[in-house]
């Protein structure tokens, strides 16, 4: 992954991540979600990626669903 991007966001279960980029995509903020799970044993961690840029901005978005 390039240096412009930052990890702000990790999870056991893709659709989280999956519900959160696009989140961030209505808000106008680019997200790429990384897999990094076991595709035969099932564990390991889903993990978010927003640009540089993005980052303050997207982690405040995350923070307001988190605590509904």
């Amino acid at each position: 992954m390039d240096k412009d991007w930052v990890k702000i966001y990790s999870t056991s279960a893709m659709y989280k991540a999956e519900l959160l980029k696009g989140l961030l995509t209505e808000n106008e903020i680019n997200a790429v979600i990384i897999n990094k799970k076991d595709s035969a044993y099932l564990f390991g961690e889903v993990e978010l990626y927003v640009t540089t840029n993005d980052a303050v901005k997207a982690k405040h978005l995350i923070t307001q669903i988190d605590q509904l």
